[in-house]
């Protein structure tokens, strides 16, 4: 069986209720705890290339120095290096910061623009950090696509896609809105705990019956 928008809902309901009780990725739960479009910019920049256990740490010891652009400035790349050590390339992100941080000041007063093009022209934002900002940052309609949603929404066989953007473009236009926001927390939980990139627990997965798992060759 291929999962289509005709039984989207009846697999999306069956996700939502196997994940309670797993942890929300992380830069999700800076966007619930702190409700800053700001800081979840930052955290999606540290989580990069890392994983949300190392992530979530190192963004709340970095707010805890600095939780705006004025004050995030006023630290030096050192300074930023040593609260975030040991994400993925801490010296480049801290240096990412400080240049975001900066062009915040300088042309928008401080504010995280609210608009996908206008995130994608700063430097170390690409389309998966702009559509996380502004649906965890935000609450705005977005379609964010990392590896985890990519691998399983082709496991799915909901999208046949090779690259992420490509899987964003499909999925903006055949993924109901009303789940747009959710869609990538849900995958990435899912995919960190269930749907792994190999070797699956499809033995666990309540959409075992339902899923092709294109592309799955084991599985436990």
């Amino acid at each position: 069986m291929v999962i289509t928008n005709k039984n989207i809902d009846v697999i999306i309901r069956k996700l939502q209720t196997a994940m309670k009780g797993l942890p929300d990725p992380s830069v999700t739960l800076v966007g619930k705890k702190w409700k800053s479009p700001f800081l979840v910019l930052i955290s999606c920049i540290l989580s990069l290339r890392t994983k949300d256990e190392t992530t979530l740490p190192a963004s709340e010891r970095l707010f805890a120095l600095a939780h705006t652009p004025e004050t995030m400035v006023k630290l030096t790349p050192a300074q930023i290096e040593k609260a975030v050590y040991p994400v993925g390339f801490y010296k480049t992100k801290a240096r990412t910061i400080l240049g975001i941080c900066r062009d915040l000041l300088d042309k928008y007063q401080g504010k995280v623009p609210n608009d996908l093009d206008v995130l994608l022209t700063f430097k170390g934002v690409g389309r998966k950090t702009a559509n996380l900002v502004l649906t965890e940052g935000f609450g705005k309609l977005g379609v964010c696509v990392d590896t985890h949603v990519h691998r399983i929404s082709n496991r799915f066989g909901y999208v046949k896609t090779k690259m992420p953007d490509e899987t964003e473009q499909v999925l903006r236009k055949n993924l109901p809105q009303k789940y747009w926001i959710e869609y990538n927390a849900l995958l990435v939980t899912w995919g960190q705990n269930i749907c792994k990139p190999i070797s699956p627990l499809c033995s666990t997965c309540p959409i075992e019956k339902e899923c092709p798992k294109v592309g799955v060759t084991t599985r436990r």
